[in-house]
């Protein structure tokens, strides 16, 4: 039985999440789904022109995972390109990057999952929060982001 996959890191998310090549009426399309974190695979390596171990770092995988994602990312935009098909981004086993939280009044700290989380504390509702980098508590989590 194989093990279970692990959730990827992922800092963006397109505004835009159907890319339809023009002048192809709708129904004759087939359509290419790229899992989200394939697409931040190929924005990290392309755009933002890390290497593979600083994608993976970033990413929160192992190189290998890392390769294996980015490969069936530039298959799928390829094959999408030259048959001429719809791309849908969307899906696949990632969770959003978001910083840690601190309350000051309990201590106790969180990463954020709803825009309310930076507001108030989900433990004891105090709105005395902040980042924990602010607060001189980074951890690994986010000493990257901290330097």
């Amino acid at each position: 039985m194989p093990r279970p996959t692990r959730y990827r890191k992922v800092e963006f998310f397109p505004e835009e999440t159907y890319f339809v090549p023009l002048g192809k009426p709708k129904c004759e399309l087939s359509e290419v789904v790229l899992k989200v974190e394939e697409l931040e695979a190929m924005r990290l390596k392309d755009i933002e022109e890390l290497s593979q171990e600083e994608c993976a770092q970033k990413m929160q995988i192992s190189r290998q995972t890392f390769q294996n994602i980015i490969d069936s990312a530039r298959k799928k935009v390829a094959m999408a390109l030259t048959a001429g098909n719809a791309i849908r981004i969307g899906g696949g086993s990632f969770r959003p990057h978001y910083c840690r939280f601190m309350c000051r009044d309990c201590g106790a700290e969180y990463e954020i999952n709803y825009e309310k989380d930076k507001y108030a504390c989900p433990e004891c509702g105090s709105e005395h929060v902040m980042c924990s980098k602010k607060a001189g508590n980074c951890k690994k989590w986010c000493k990257e982001e901290a330097e």
